[in-house]
């Protein structure tokens, strides 16, 4: 899975980059999958609904087939969101590339959305295996920063690496 972690603080601008990048990918004909990386522990699924409750009897993992859409949950025993990419890989076997929300400490490629408005240091500082900054302002990191205006350069950064 050819995967870019979009990182960056609370209120950065992380998904609104990543959404208009996927926009512009599919615009393009480029298979892009998304994953959403969370630290926080919540309940995906509905409690009391069928597919919660069948999941709380010890079923693994739990599907849900609709004519609009197909989700399937699976527990997490270590506790650790990264370890999921191993079994979720295959389902995104014909996407190009995809585009990760978070997880900083991931060894894959990584990008940092900075605004100063966060009143917040670029993570960049402190993180060399960031490769790149995205801002619309001037942070002064080591990083090459790229304009978060113009989405077309960043796609084509962004093409650039997968294809390496």
């Amino acid at each position: 899975m050819k995967a870019i972690h979009i990182i960056g603080r609370k209120n950065s601008g992380k998904t609104t980059l990543i959404v208009e990048l996927i926009q512009h990918f599919s615009s393009q004909g480029i298979r892009v999958g998304s994953i959403k990386h969370t630290h926080h522990r919540h309940e995906l699924d509905v409690p009391g609904k069928d597919s919660f409750r069948h999941r709380e009897a010890g079923a693994n993992p739990v599907a849900i087939l609709s004519p609009g859409m197909t989700a399937i949950f699976r527990p997490n025993p270590s506790g650790d969101a990264s370890d999921g990419y191993e079994w979720i890989e295959p389902l995104f076997g014909d996407c190009e590339l995809v585009l990760v929300e978070g997880n900083s400490a991931t060894s894959q490629t990584k990008l940092e959305v900075w605004r100063k408005a966060t009143l917040t240091e670029p993570m960049a500082l402190h993180d060399s295996a960031i490769r790149a900054v995205i801002s619309d302002d001037t942070p002064e990191v080591p990083q090459p920063v790229w304009r978060r205006n113009d989405i077309v350069a960043i796609a084509d950064r962004i093409l650039k690496f997968v294809r390496e």
